[in-house]
C-alpha cells in the first residue's frame, strides 16, 4: 500500500470500503492494470459502514441476482478466511412469517443455495439457546449464512490486490471533459485516468455531484449494541481490546474493536420486530431496524476525524426503548427481552446508530452512468453482496458482459440507469430510502404500490381513466392503470371464467383484469402505453448503424416493421424493440417504459456515430394500444387511410389521421390480437381518447388495464424484457432465434456464434399447471417430474384467461424442455403436477393476429 497517489492511473476506485476493495480485486483479477483505490480514512479501517457494520450475511432474497451475490461473497471470503459459517436463522413470530419463511425456502431453493430448511421452534433453540423457544412458530435456517470480519477483510483484499492503495486523501472533485471522465482531484493531487469507481456509499451522492450526475443514494441511520459479556456466554473466547491493535481507528475504537469479534453461534433475525442479532464471542449483538426512518441529509454526511467516523451517529436510546416505528407497536428493547431474555438487564458496551444507505427501489445502483462515459458506480451495496457486485462491475468494465462466475446476470434491476429523470431530486430519493428503510423487514404484499410522490407523470388520458375508475400503478414514475372499475360489469359477465385466487397470491388482484382479458379477446380495448418510449434514429448512416446494434435485418422497404434484439458483448439480451422505417433516412424504435429509457435509450446514443442522431423521446409521444377483433372496423371509422389487411399489412406502419389527431399508427399488438399502436404527440393524447372512445361506443370499447396486457402476452408467449428475457439469456434460450440474422454484423454475434457451437443447453418454454387453476408466483421452484431435482425457477406467471390454465414461463435444460414432458411447480407451500407445453398457447396459427 502506498501513502502517496500518483498523478495517473487507468482506473481509480473512489473509496476503499468493501465494494471498492472488491471492484479493485476483481479488476485485477481479470487483467486490469494500473489501478488506484483512493479513501478519505485510514487504511484499512476507512470509517465507513464497511468497518462499523456487524458483517451479518442473511443470503436469500426474492431477487436472483441479490442471492447470487450473496453467495459469491461467502465462498470468495470463506476461502479469504475472513467468513464465519455460522450459519443463519430467521425466526417467525406470526403465522404470517412463517408463510414468508415457507417463501423463504422457495427462493433458496430456485436460486441454488445449499440445504434451505424449515427449523420447529425446538430445532431453532438447538442452534440458538438464548432464544425462548415459546417466543416463536419455528425458523428458517440457511446453512452458509453467516458473518464476514470486516476489517480482516479490508486488510485481506489490499494484501492480493496489485493496486496502490492510498489512505487519508480526500476525493475534492471529478474532471469531466466533453462527457469523459478524464481525473479525481484530491487534497493531495490530481489523478489522470480513463475511468473511475464511485464506490463510496454512504457519500455516494456528494462523489455523483462532483461529476453533475444526480445519484439517488440515501443514507439513513440504524441502530446497534453490544451487551456486556454475559454470564450464559461465559465459556466462550473473546479477543475484545485485541482486534483493532496498532490500526489508526477514527471515531469510537470500541465500535470497530467490537465488530472484529466473531460469532460463534448462528447469526438470526426476527423480522417480526425488525431486529437481527449474533453472539460478539461472550456477549451478544443486537441491530434494529425498529424505529421510525432516521433520514441524514446526503449533503450533511461529513468527513471523518481522529475523533469521529461520520458514518457512525449518537446513540438515540429513546428510538431502541420506545416504539417508534410506523408498523410496528412494540419497541426494539421489549421485543429483543422477550426472544433473547439472557440480554433484557444486561448493560451495553457498545451502542452506535450507524449509517447506511438505500435507493429509491432498495436495489443496488451500479453500471456505467449514461451522463459522464467511463464513470462507473457500485453504491447501495453491502457487505453481504460486495463480492459479487464487485465481480460483476469488473467484468461488466473489462469484457462487456455483468456476470459472476455461475453465468451472467440480469442487469435490468441494478442498473444506474434505470432511474428516471426525477429520481435524483433529493427529497424524492430520501422520501423513497426511508419507505425502503421502513420496509426492510416488512412483509411486502404483491404489486405493493408506494402513496408518497404520485402523479408525477401521467398521460394525457389521465383525467378520463380517473373518470374511469382506473387503479393506478406506479412504474418509472408514471401513473398506469391496472384496471378500471368501469369494467365490473364485465366481471359479472365473465365471472365463470374467472377462477377466484386465494391467500398471498390473490392479494392486490380483481377479477375485473380477467374481465378486460376476456372482452378485448371478444370485442376491442384501448390500452395507455404513453410509459413506452420511442428512439428517433435518424441521418445518412442511420440503416448501417442500427444493422450494426440490432439482431435482425433492417435493412427494409419504408413502411415495414421489424423485431429485434439489442444484445450486449456477451449475446445478452439487453433489449427487445420493435423497428420502424419511416423514411429513407428515418427510423423509429420503440421499446418499453420503466428503466427502458434510460437503459435501452442511452445505450443506442451511446454507440450512434456522429452521422446519426438519436432522441430518446421518453414522453414526447402519447400512445394507444388499439387491440381486438373489432379494432379494424373502429379505426376505419375515424380515419381515411386503408387499414384493411391488404393495405395496411401486420408488420407494417404509416402515418395517418385518427379524426383531426396526426398519428404513427404500427400494425403490432402485444397481446396476440387484431391491432395497432397509434402514436401521436403528447398535446394531441387527449383528443385521440375521445375520438375512438366515441366512435366505439356502440362496439362496447372499453379502456383496458396492465393486469390484462400480462395474461394475455403470456398466453401468446411474448416477452418482457427484466422479467422473462435479461442480459442473463441469450436469443436462442430465449425463444427468440427467429429475431437473430446471422448474416449480419451485429454487437454481440460473435458470442452467440460460439453459444451455438458449443450447443444451446438451456430453453424457455410454457408450463401449465395440470389440476389447478392457482398462479404460479415469479421466483419458486420448478422441478422434475419426481420432485427431486430443481431444474429452474418461475420467470411469469398468470392464469390464461382464454385457455383457461395456469401459466408459467421457465428456464429449463434442454432434456426438459420437450412438449409434454411432465415437471412440478412449487408455490406458497404446495407442489403441483405441470406439464412443458408448445407455444403459444393461444392462436397457435396466427389467424387473429393477421386477420
Amino acid at each position: 500500500m502506498s501513502t502517496e497517489p500518483p498523478s495517473q492511473a487507468e482506473t481509480v476506485v473512489v473509496g476503499a470500503g468493501a465494494v471498492g476493495c472488491s471492484v479493485a480485486y476483481h479488476l485485477a483479477e481479470l487483467g486490469a492494470e494500473d489501478i488506484v483505490v483512493v479513501d478519505q480514512g485510514p487504511l484499512p479501517v476507512t470509517g465507513g459502514s464497511s468497518v462499523h457494520a456487524p458483517g451479518i450475511v442473511f443470503q436469500t432474497s426474492p431477487s436472483k441476482t441479490q442471492t447470487k451475490a450473496a453467495h459469491y461473497t461467502t465462498r470468495l471470503l470463506k476461502d479469504a478466511g475472513v467468513y464465519d459459517e455460522v450459519g443463519g436463522i430467521e425466526v417467525a413470530r406470526s403465522e404470517e412469517r412463517m408463510d414468508f419463511l415457507r417463501r423463504r425456502v422457495e427462493w433458496a431453493t430456485s436460486y441454488g443455495l445449499p440445504e434451505p430448511q424449515l427449523l420447529s421452534p425446538e430445532e431453532v433453540g438447538e442452534h440458538l439457546p438464548l432464544v425462548d423457544e415459546d417466543e416463536i412458530l419455528g425458523g428458517y435456517y440457511s446453512p452458509t449464512d453467516g458473518r464476514v470480519d470486516g476489517i480482516a477483510a479490508l486488510q485481506w483484499y489490499m494484501e492480493e490486490t496489485p493496486a496502490t492503495f492510498v489512505g487519508n486523501t480526500e476525493v475534492t472533485d471529478l474532471d469531466v471533459e466533453g462527457g469523459e471522465i478524464t481525473a479525481v482531484e484530491t487534497d493531495r493531487g490530481r489523478i489522470d485516468c480513463d475511468r473511475a469507481v464511485v464506490a463510496t456509499n454512504n457519500w455516494g451522492y456528494q462523489t455523483g455531484q462532483m461529476a453533475g450526475v444526480d445519484l439517488p443514494i440515501a443514507p439513513v441511520e440504524h441502530q446497534y449494541v453490544v451487551t456486556e459479556p454475559l454470564d450464559e456466554l461465559a465459556e466462550e473466547d473473546s479477543d475484545v481490546g485485541e482486534n483493532t491493535t496498532g490500526l489508526d481507528v477514527p471515531g469510537q475504537r470500541d465500535v470497530a474493536e467490537q465488530m472484529s469479534e466473531g460469532p460463534n453461534r448462528p447469526v438470526g433475525r426476527d423480522q417480526d420486530h425488525s431486529l437481527y442479532f449474533r453472539t460478539h464471542g461472550d456477549a451478544v449483538g443486537m441491530g434494529s431496524y425498529n424505529h421510525e426512518t432516521l433520514s441524514v441529509d446526503p449533503d450533511a454526511m461529513g468527513k471523518n476525524t481522529e475523533e469521529h467516523q461520520a458514518s457512525v451517529r449518537g446513540f438515540s436510546r429513546e428510538h431502541w426503548e420506545r416504539a417508534t416505528h410506523p408498523d410496528r407497536d412494540t419497541s426494539a428493547k421489549e421485543a429483543f427481552d422477550g426472544l433473547l431474555p439472557a440480554t433484557a438487564d444486561a448493560d451495553y458496551e457498545t451502542t452506535e446508530n450507524g449509517i447506511f444507505v438505500f435507493t429509491p427501489d432498495g436495489m443496488p445502483a451500479v453500471g456505467e452512468t449514461a451522463q459522464v462515459d467511463g464513470l462507473w458506480t457500485a453504491l447501495a451495496v453491502w457487505w453481504t453482496h460486495s463480492g459479487g457486485y464487485g465481480r460483476i462491475l469488473a467484468e461488466w468494465m473489462e469484457n462487456g458482459v455483468p456476470r459472476l462466475p455461475s453465468g451472467p446476470v440480469p442487469v435490468g434491476g441494478i442498473h444506474v440507469r434505470r432511474f428516471e429523470p426525477h429520481a435524483g431530486e433529493k427529497d424524492y430519493f430520501v422520501d423513497r430510502g426511508a419507505t425502503r428503510y421502513r420496509q426492510v423487514y416488512s412483509i411486502v404484499e404483491p404489486r405493493w404500490q408506494p402513496d408518497d410522490h404520485r402523479g408525477l407523470r401521467t398521460s394525457p388520458f389521465h383525467e378520463r381513466q380517473r373518470e374511469l375508475g382506473a387503479e393506478f400503478y406506479q412504474g418509472g414514475g408514471w401513473e398506469s392503470p391496472q384496471y378500471y372499475e368501469s369494467n365490473a360489469d364485465l366481471a359479472e359477465r365473465y365471472a365463470d371464467e374467472i377462477p377466484e385466487q386465494e391467500g398471498w397470491r390473490g392479494i392486490n388482484r380483481s377479477p375485473i383484469e380477467g374481465a378486460e382479458h376476456l372482452h378485448t379477446r371478444e370485442h376491442v380495448s384501448m390500452f395507455d402505453m404513453t410509459s413506452f418510449s420511442a428512439v428517433d434514429v435518424s441521418g445518412a448512416d442511420a440503416e448501417a448503424f442500427l444493422q450494426r446494434v440490432c439482431t435482425n435485418d433492417v435493412e427494409m422497404d419504408v413502411g415495414d416493421v421489424t423485431y429485434s434484439l439489442l444484445c450486449n458483448e456477451g449475446g445478452g439480451v439487453l433489449a427487445d424493440v420493435t423497428v420502424a422505417r419511416l423514411g429513407d433516412e428515418e427510423y423509429v424504435v420503440t421499446t418499453g417504459g420503466g428503466n427502458s429509457p434510460g437503459i435501452h435509450g442511452s445505450w443506442l446514443d451511446e454507440h450512434a456515430p456522429e452521422t446519426v442522431s438519436v432522441n430518446v423521446d421518453e414522453g414526447g409521444r402519447s400512445t394507444i394500444g388499439l387491440w381486438g377483433p373489432k379494432s379494424r372496423l373502429l379505426l376505419q371509422r375515424v380515419t381515411d387511410a386503408d387499414v384493411s389487411n391488404d393495405g395496411f399489412p401486420y408488420f407494417s406502419a404509416k402515418r395517418i389521421y385518427v379524426g383531426e389527431v396526426p398519428v404513427m399508427a404500427m400494425r403490432v399488438s402485444y397481446v396476440g390480437e387484431l391491432g395497432w399502436e397509434l402514436w401521436t404527440p403528447t398535446e394531441y393524447g387527449r383528443r385521440l381518447w375521445e375520438v375512438l372512445e366515441d366512435a366505439g361506443e356502440d362496439l362496447d370499447v372499453r379502456p383496458m388495464g396492465g393486469g390484462a396486457l400480462e395474461s394475455m402476452r403470456l398466453e401468446k408467449g411474448f416477452r418482457l424484457w427484466g422479467t422473462d428475457i435479461d442480459t442473463d439469456a441469450n436469443p436462442f434460450e430465449a425463444g427468440l432465434g427467429f429475431a437473430v440474422d446471422m448474416d449480419t454484423d451485429f454487437v454481440g454475434r460473435d458470442a452467440l456464434e460460439r453459444a451455438r457451437e458449443d450447443g444451446i443447453d438451456s430453453h424457455i418454454v410454457p408450463v401449465t399447471l395440470d389440476d389447478s387453476t392457482d398462479i404460479a408466483l415469479s421466483g419458486r421452484p420448478v422441478l422434475d417430474a419426481e420432485g427431486e431435482e430443481t431444474l429452474g425457477y418461475v420467470q411469469a406467471g398468470d392464469y390464461g384467461y382464454s385457455v383457461g390454465e395456469s401459466i408459467a414461463y421457465t428456464y429449463v435444460p434442454s432434456e426438459h424442455a420437450d412438449p409434454g414432458t411432465d415437471i412440478r411447480v412449487a408455490c406458497e407451500g404446495e407442489t403441483y403436477d405441470a406439464t412443458v407445453r408448445e407455444e403459444p398457447l393461444f392462436d397457435p396459427g396466427r389467424e387473429k393476429i393477421i386477420r
